[in-house]
Protein backbone atom coordinates (compact mmCIF):
# COMPACT_ATOMS: atom_id res chain seq x y z
CA UNK A 1 0.00 0.00 0.00
CA UNK A 2 1.38 3.65 -0.62
CA UNK A 3 0.21 6.14 1.05
CA UNK A 4 1.17 9.71 -0.04
CA UNK A 5 1.67 11.93 3.16
CA UNK A 6 1.11 15.76 2.83
CA UNK A 7 2.79 18.09 5.29
CA UNK A 8 1.14 20.69 6.64
CA UNK A 9 2.26 22.69 9.63
CA UNK A 10 4.87 20.52 11.15
CA UNK A 11 2.11 17.24 10.86
CA UNK A 12 1.68 14.98 8.52
CA UNK A 13 -1.46 13.29 6.70
CA UNK A 14 -1.98 10.62 4.94
CA UNK A 15 -3.72 10.73 1.73
CA UNK A 16 -4.98 7.45 0.13
CA UNK A 17 -5.71 6.40 -3.02
CA UNK A 18 -8.67 4.58 -4.45
CA UNK A 19 -6.25 1.09 -4.65
CA UNK A 20 -5.31 1.51 -1.10
CA UNK A 21 -9.41 2.28 -0.51
CA UNK A 22 -9.72 -0.83 -2.33
CA UNK A 23 -7.25 -2.94 -0.59
CA UNK A 24 -8.68 -1.82 3.10
CA UNK A 25 -12.02 -3.13 2.32
CA UNK A 26 -10.12 -6.79 1.01
CA UNK A 27 -8.57 -7.13 4.21
CA UNK A 28 -11.54 -6.45 6.61
CA UNK A 29 -9.86 -2.69 7.86
CA UNK A 30 -13.08 -0.91 6.51
CA UNK A 31 -15.93 -3.32 7.03
CA UNK A 32 -18.74 -3.03 4.61
CA UNK A 33 -21.45 -2.82 7.15
CA UNK A 34 -19.98 1.07 7.49
CA UNK A 35 -20.99 3.30 4.95
CA UNK A 36 -17.87 5.19 3.75
CA UNK A 37 -16.66 7.14 0.96
CA UNK A 38 -12.91 8.15 -0.30
CA UNK A 39 -13.09 11.99 -0.77
CA UNK A 40 -9.82 13.67 -1.87
CA UNK A 41 -7.51 11.01 0.09
CA UNK A 42 -10.15 11.18 3.23
CA UNK A 43 -11.46 8.31 4.13
CA UNK A 44 -15.73 9.33 5.30
CA UNK A 45 -17.86 7.45 7.61
CA UNK A 46 -21.22 8.00 7.41
CA UNK A 47 -24.25 7.67 9.43
CA UNK A 48 -27.12 5.52 8.32
CA UNK A 49 -29.56 7.19 6.21
CA UNK A 50 -32.73 8.22 8.10
CA UNK A 51 -35.72 6.57 7.19
CA UNK A 52 -36.99 9.26 5.34
CA UNK A 53 -33.95 10.24 3.09
CA UNK A 54 -33.98 6.13 2.84
CA UNK A 55 -37.73 6.25 1.50
CA UNK A 56 -36.98 9.61 -0.52
CA UNK A 57 -34.08 7.90 -2.02
CA UNK A 58 -36.81 4.81 -2.95
CA UNK A 59 -39.45 7.33 -4.04
CA UNK A 60 -36.83 9.12 -6.75
CA UNK A 61 -35.11 5.70 -7.93
CA UNK A 62 -38.89 4.75 -9.01
CA UNK A 63 -39.72 7.64 -10.07
CA UNK A 64 -36.80 8.63 -12.70
CA UNK A 65 -36.89 4.39 -14.04
CA UNK A 66 -40.34 5.02 -15.27
CA UNK A 67 -39.64 8.71 -17.03
CA UNK A 68 -35.87 7.54 -18.28
CA UNK A 69 -36.85 3.83 -18.94
CA UNK A 70 -34.21 1.98 -21.37
CA UNK A 71 -32.50 5.10 -22.05
CA UNK A 72 -30.09 5.02 -19.02
CA UNK A 73 -28.81 3.37 -16.49
CA UNK A 74 -29.89 4.15 -12.73
CA UNK A 75 -27.21 3.76 -10.10
CA UNK A 76 -28.04 3.82 -5.92
CA UNK A 77 -25.32 4.25 -3.43
CA UNK A 78 -22.57 2.89 -5.99
CA UNK A 79 -19.05 4.05 -6.39
CA UNK A 80 -17.91 6.76 -8.66
CA UNK A 81 -14.14 6.61 -9.76
CA UNK A 82 -13.28 10.41 -9.76
CA UNK A 83 -9.36 10.56 -10.03
CA UNK A 84 -7.17 8.52 -7.97
CA UNK A 85 -8.11 9.63 -4.42
CA UNK A 86 -11.66 9.67 -4.74
CA UNK A 87 -14.71 6.97 -4.61
CA UNK A 88 -17.76 8.83 -3.25
CA UNK A 89 -21.16 7.24 -3.59
CA UNK A 90 -23.84 9.25 -4.45
CA UNK A 91 -27.51 8.44 -3.33
CA UNK A 92 -28.27 7.90 -7.13
CA UNK A 93 -26.37 8.62 -10.69
CA UNK A 94 -27.48 8.43 -13.67
CA UNK A 95 -25.22 6.78 -16.19
CA UNK A 96 -24.63 6.07 -19.75
CA UNK A 97 -25.50 2.89 -20.94
CA UNK A 98 -23.01 -0.04 -21.33
CA UNK A 99 -23.37 -3.61 -22.03
CA UNK A 100 -21.28 -4.82 -18.63
CA UNK A 101 -23.45 -2.67 -16.15
CA UNK A 102 -20.18 -1.27 -15.54
CA UNK A 103 -19.08 -4.80 -13.84
CA UNK A 104 -15.62 -4.38 -15.20
CA UNK A 105 -15.04 -1.07 -13.61
CA UNK A 106 -16.39 2.05 -11.74
CA UNK A 107 -17.95 4.84 -13.84
CA UNK A 108 -16.11 7.26 -14.53
CA UNK A 109 -16.73 11.25 -14.84
CA UNK A 110 -17.64 10.70 -18.86
CA UNK A 111 -20.15 7.88 -17.98
CA UNK A 112 -22.13 9.91 -15.63
CA UNK A 113 -25.16 12.09 -16.88
CA UNK A 114 -26.70 13.24 -13.74
CA UNK A 115 -26.15 12.80 -10.03
CA UNK A 116 -28.78 13.07 -7.09
CA UNK A 117 -28.32 13.36 -3.48
CA UNK A 118 -30.84 13.47 -1.27
CA UNK A 119 -29.97 15.91 2.03
CA UNK A 120 -31.40 15.67 5.28
CA UNK A 121 -28.45 15.48 8.02
CA UNK A 122 -25.64 15.23 5.29
CA UNK A 123 -26.89 19.04 4.03
CA UNK A 124 -23.55 20.64 4.79
CA UNK A 125 -20.94 17.82 3.85
CA UNK A 126 -22.58 17.34 0.14
CA UNK A 127 -22.87 20.90 -0.37
CA UNK A 128 -19.07 21.69 0.88
CA UNK A 129 -17.40 18.38 0.12
CA UNK A 130 -19.33 16.16 -2.39
CA UNK A 131 -20.79 19.12 -5.12
CA UNK A 132 -17.08 20.91 -5.23
CA UNK A 133 -15.68 17.43 -5.83
CA UNK A 134 -18.12 16.84 -8.52
CA UNK A 135 -17.53 20.36 -10.11
CA UNK A 136 -13.90 19.68 -9.71
CA UNK A 137 -13.91 16.19 -12.03
CA UNK A 138 -16.74 17.48 -14.55
CA UNK A 139 -19.75 15.93 -13.18
CA UNK A 140 -22.05 17.79 -15.55
CA UNK A 141 -24.94 17.99 -13.17
CA UNK A 142 -25.99 17.51 -9.56
CA UNK A 143 -29.39 18.04 -8.71
CA UNK A 144 -29.54 18.38 -4.26
CA UNK A 145 -32.92 17.17 -2.57
CA UNK A 146 -32.56 19.14 -0.08
CA UNK A 147 -35.36 17.26 2.78
CA UNK A 148 -34.89 20.18 5.44
CA UNK A 149 -36.05 22.96 3.59
CA UNK A 150 -38.42 20.80 0.80
CA UNK A 151 -35.98 22.55 -1.95
CA UNK A 152 -33.84 21.11 -5.15
CA UNK A 153 -30.68 22.77 -5.63
CA UNK A 154 -29.64 22.39 -8.95
CA UNK A 155 -25.98 22.71 -10.08
CA UNK A 156 -24.88 22.39 -13.50
CA UNK A 157 -22.01 23.97 -15.90
CA UNK A 158 -19.05 22.54 -13.90
CA UNK A 159 -15.21 24.01 -13.54
CA UNK A 160 -12.49 23.82 -11.23
CA UNK A 161 -14.16 26.27 -9.57
CA UNK A 162 -17.49 24.87 -8.85
CA UNK A 163 -20.88 25.04 -10.58
CA UNK A 164 -21.44 28.26 -12.66
CA UNK A 165 -24.95 28.15 -12.50
CA UNK A 166 -26.86 27.29 -9.38
CA UNK A 167 -30.29 28.04 -8.27
CA UNK A 168 -32.68 26.56 -5.96
CA UNK A 169 -36.11 25.67 -6.44
CA UNK A 170 -39.03 25.72 -3.88
CA UNK A 171 -42.66 25.28 -4.46
CA UNK A 172 -43.78 26.11 -8.03
CA UNK A 173 -40.71 25.67 -9.96
CA UNK A 174 -39.52 23.30 -12.54
CA UNK A 175 -36.47 20.78 -12.39
CA UNK A 176 -34.90 20.17 -15.63
CA UNK A 177 -32.69 17.96 -17.56
CA UNK A 178 -32.33 18.35 -21.13
CA UNK A 179 -30.26 16.07 -22.52
CA UNK A 180 -32.24 13.31 -20.49
CA UNK A 181 -35.62 14.89 -21.09
CA UNK A 182 -36.49 15.19 -17.68
CA UNK A 183 -38.90 17.83 -16.68
CA UNK A 184 -40.86 17.77 -13.13
CA UNK A 185 -42.26 20.43 -10.53
CA UNK A 186 -40.33 20.25 -7.60
CA UNK A 187 -43.42 19.21 -5.57
CA UNK A 188 -43.43 15.90 -7.79
CA UNK A 189 -39.35 15.33 -5.94
CA UNK A 190 -41.06 14.99 -2.43
CA UNK A 191 -43.37 12.19 -1.26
Amino acid sequence: MTVQAAEHNGTRRHRFSVEDYHRMAEVGILSPAEQTELINGDIYVNPSASSEAAGHRRFLRQLLNRTVRGKVLISTRSPLQLGAHSLPQPDLTLLKPRDDYYASAHPTPEDILLVVEVADASLSYDRSTKIPLYARHGIPAVWLINLQENAVEVYERPDAEGYQIVHSLRGEGTVEHDELGLRFDVEELFV
